[in-house]
Order: structure tokens, then sequence, then C-alpha cells
């Protein structure tokens, strides 16, 4: 267990540049060998990659926060790092070492104004989960009401600045000269804010389990009195994550059976046309026994500009109508292709290159049914992470952040699954948003 949490701008780059350099240093030597004929096998090759992913790990750990939080983000990668690589990233999801349990509790302390033993009938001094921003413990409120109780690791919040500084730095290195990153950040550095602000996450809490308790969806409750923009409390829901839940090899039918639960709850929410959960990775869902979608952490929540969504979900139908004119027109207005190019002849092809790829995300959505299972599909999702023609500029809506973070995620945990939806309904959903927006 750590209590460190270094929150200087100085401490945390020397971490960050410490985890770069070893990391390049050994596939530096990799190379080397390589060069001279050393043969590696495949074994080999998953322990080297999954060896450094471990040190990287290590590191992210020590730091917390937006680190671990780019650490998520590598977790969901499809196809830009080696798999080993992402599937170690993937601990940031679930847990992390938490931090001293005397530390927990002066927290609480703090927070709430009295040590957890007086506040709740019964209170776990070890955290059931660890992860970027905070850990959460299990308590029992004196009405015997089971909680879960949100810790936020102290000074995330003041280290939000340097990280992002710290990484807008590093990421100048490898971007084209003259490449404006400034709205992009912005973007990020105003979620992290929102995300370390409990009482906005209760809010959220509380519209979610408004919109979504049908019965197909769990959704917690927020807890008022015993919160604060540094502690939260919530009810407490029971389930099993994605990768407990493959771990007891499920039927067919299960997997098809919570991979729609999930495809209809994004598509419920853009049905709804409000505010979007925007962290849709494992960590953020639970498979529950009575066949219900627990549905967990709402600190990333986004509503994205009604101009923005209108020309992201008009992609779709463009796409499936195969229309290049409209495809063309929409990337430009996206931000995703540029009218006037320096090389015509590069963005021609990253046009196509965009326009394959955004045919390949519409697929699931040709048919009544699609089965995400199929390794085609994964293959072919894979290979337009491995070979953009545009890698070192940024483009795109600065939106594009977190809605492809939605919906990449949502494919990623489908396709882990390997579940078969049905997304009639889903189209429908798309088309009468988008008649609606029309007629406003």
């Amino acid at each position: 267990m750590s209590e460190d949490f270094p929150s200087t701008k100085f401490d945390r780059g020397k971490i960050f540049a410490k985890t770069g350099l070893k990391l390049g240093a050994n596939y530096a030597k990799r190379y080397l060998k390589k060069s001279v004929g050393k043969s590696e096998s495949k074994d080999d090759t998953r322990k080297f990659h999954s060896d450094n992913a471990k040190q990287v790990f290590s590191e992210f750990t020590k730091l917390r926060g937006t680190a671990l939080k780019i650490a998520q983000s590598l977790s969901m990668d499809q196809g830009m790092l080696p798999e080993e690589f992402a599937d170690v990233m993937s601990q940031a999801q679930y847990s992390v070492p938490p931090i001293n349990k005397a530390l927990a509790r002066s927290i609480i302390k703090k927070q709430l104004g009295d040590y957890p033993e007086k506040i709740f009938d019964s209170f776990s001094s070890d955290a059931i989960a660890a992860a970027s921003i905070g850990q959460v413990h299990k308590a029992t409120l004196k009405n015997g009401k089971e909680v879960a109780v949100k810790i936020q690791y102290p000074n995330v919040r003041n280290t939000i600045e340097s990280d992002l500084s710290i990484a807008k730095t590093l990421l100048k290195r490898f971007i084209k000269k003259g490449a404006d990153l400034d709205e992009y950040f912005d973007e990020v550095r105003k979620t992290l804010l929102e995300e370390t602000d409990y009482i906005q996450e209760g809010e959220y809490i509380e519209h979610f389990h408004e919109r979504f308790s049908d019965g197909k969806y769990v959704t917690p409750t927020w807890i008022k009195e015993l919160s604060t923009q540094r502690v939260l409390t919530m009810s407490f829901i029971k389930g099993r994550h994605l990768k407990e839940f493959l771990q007891e090899d499920p039927s067919q039918d299960a997997r098809n059976h919570f991979g729609q639960l999930l495809w209809d709850f994004f598509h419920d929410q853009v049905e709804q046309r409000n505010f979007i959960h925007a962290d849709t990775h494992p960590g953020n869902f639970l498979f529950m026994e009575d066949g219900q979608l627990g549905v967990i952490d709402f600190g990333c929540v986004k509503k994205f500009p009604e101009s923005f969504t209108r020309k992201y979900m008009q992609l779709l139908p463009t796409h499936l109508d195969q229309n290049e004119d409209e495809i063309r027109k929409l990337y430009t207005e996206l931000g995703i292709i540029k009218p006037d190019p320096d090389d015509p002849k590069k963005e021609e092809e990253f046009f196509r290159f965009c326009k394959n790829y955004g045919n390949t995300f519409a697929k699931p959505y040709r048919a009544d049914e699609f089965d995400f299972g199929d390794p085609e599909f994964k293959k072919k999702i894979n290979s337009f992470a491995k070979q953009p023609p545009i890698m070192n500029e940024p483009r795109g809506n600065k939106n594009f952040i977190y809605s492809t973070k939605v919906h990449l995620g949502l494919y990623s945990l489908l396709m882990k699954l390997e579940a078969t939806v049905d997304t009639r309904r889903s189209k429908e959903i798309t088309q009468e948003v988008l008649a609606n927006m029309e007629a406003e």
C-alpha cells in the first residue's frame, strides 16, 4: 500500500520522465538485438511487452490522478498498442494499490466531521476498489442500508494542471509543428476538474437514477447528507465486472443478453438527448446475477453541443448510404479533413482511410443484428488503429475526445463479450432523433 502522492509538478515530472526514459531504453535494446539477427519467440515477445507495461503501470500508480486516466485510455486501445500492454493497463479500470487506511480515515473525519466508525453502523477499512482519482469503501448506514463511500485521493485536483502541462510538453515532440492543442487540452482539463467535484457527480447520479430505473438497468442513489466535494456516499450495487463475468465462462445467451443491455443503454441515452455517461470502460459496468446491468461511476458525464451532436449522428446514415459527397462535407465541417490542405494527395489518402474506417464502424447497423464476436470485424477495427496515414496532427472537433471514447468503448466491451445484438431499435432512434433535430 502507498500513502505517497507526489503533488508538485517537479516531483510528478521526474516520475513521468523516468518512466519514459526506461521504456525507451528497453525498446531500443530490443530493436538492437533484432537488428543483429537475434530471434524472438512469440512467448518472449508477449513477456517483453507485458513486463514493460507492468513497469509503466507501477510508476503510474504512484502518480494516480491524471496519469492513471492515461492508463485507462491505453487499456481501451484496440490496436495501437501490443495486446499485452492493454491487458496490464486494464488494471487501472478495476484496482490500484489503495492509500493508507489511517489516511483514508482522516479524510472522512475532515470531510464529514467525524471518524467513519461514528458516522456509519459499519465501515470496511479495506477499500473494495481503488482507481485513478479515488477509492471506494463498503459501509452500512445506521438504518441498515448498504452504501459505497468514495474517498478522493489528497491533492488530486491540484495535480491536474501540472500533469496536463507535462503531457502537453511530451506530446508536442511527436505532433506536427504549429499544430494547436489548446482546445483539446482545455476540454480535458474542464472534464477532469468536474470529475474531482463529488457534489457534481452526486447530482449526475440523481439525474441518471431518474432516467434509468425501469428494471433493465440499476444505478446508485446519492446519499447527499454524507457527501462533500471530496467524499461521495451512494447506495451499494452488487455485481461482477466484465473480467469476472467472462471468467465464469458464460453461455452465449448470457453474453448476448448483457451485450444487448450495453448497446441499448448507449442508444437510450442518445434518444433522450441529454447527459451521456462518457466513461465507457469495463470498470463502470456490473453484470448482475438477476440479469440487470449495473452502471456506476458518474464522474465523467458529458452534454455535447447540439451542433456537434447533429453532425456526429449524421455520420451514420451518410455512411450507410455511401454518399461520398455528404461524407466529405461532414468530415470537413467536423474538422476531420481540411478544405485547403498543404498536401492534397496526402489529405485525399487520409479521407479514404477515414471513410473506410467509418464504413467499418457503421457495419453493425447494416443488418437487423450484428455479431461482435466476428474475428474479422475485430481484426479490421484494429487494423485502422495501426495504420493511420496522418498520426502527428490533431484532427477533428474537440468533442470527439469523449464521443469517440463512448462509442469505441462500447464496441470494445461488446467485442470482449463476443455478443450478438439486435440493432433495429437503435437505427430507429438515430432516425427519430435526427428528424426531431431538423424540425427544431
